[in-house]
């Protein structure tokens, strides 16, 4: 970005990933929406790298919409059948399907617990976990709390949310703080 800033190693380079780094990574997400939003493309993400999710993070956007978790819980076939011919989304078959049937448990969750916030943030008791790492390749993949999470979420309905998944959610959404200790928003966040 032509500036002197320290940022994750993971990011430089690409001014998309630098200034999702910048702006959103590892910042507090208490909102239900965003949270559903991260949630639908980290699973989109499984098995890819989060830069391919990010460049059609727009596209999803509007074929999804708005990651609207009402309408997705509403989706039949035949929009199904749409979101799979595509081109600006991953069209996996099996994610597509997952995202409705995970829109329908994300909204359970709400009826129980008042909102998705306040069962995932209860995990790690309302307070994001900072982590010390000097190097981003020292993060881990996944956690035994991410483990936690992704058995409860599976036992609740949802697919496409294995350990490695969940632990980049709450990478994402600031559950967990893995900025490098030398970044310069390791203490912003």
């Amino acid at each position: 970005m032509g500036d002197d800033k320290h940022r994750c190693g993971w990011c430089v380079g690409d001014p998309l990933y630098e200034a999702y780094h910048d702006e959103e990574w590892g910042v507090p997400v208490y909102d239900d929406a965003t949270l559903f939003e991260f949630l639908i493309l980290e699973t989109f993400q499984a098995g890819l790298s989060w830069i391919t999710v990010l460049r059609k993070r727009e596209n999803f956007k509007k074929a999804f919409d708005n990651f609207d978790y009402k309408r997705i819980a509403e989706y039949q076939q035949p929009k199904i059948k749409n979101l799979l011919l595509d081109a600006g989304i991953i069209r996996n078959k099996l994610k597509v399907n997952a995202t409705v049937s995970n829109a329908i448990a994300f909204m359970k969750i709400r009826e129980e617990f008042g909102s998705f916030s306040k069962y995932i943030w209860a995990f790690v008791n309302n307070n994001p976990i900072k982590n010390k790492h000097r190097n981003y390749k020292d993060t881990p993949a996944n956690t035994i709390l991410s483990d936690t999470i992704s058995k409860d979420l599976k036992k609740r309905g949802f697919k496409f949310v294995g350990s490695t998944v969940i632990y980049a959610h709450m990478q994402a959404t600031g559950m967990v703080n893995d900025h490098e200790v030398s970044c310069f928003r390791y203490n912003e966040v």
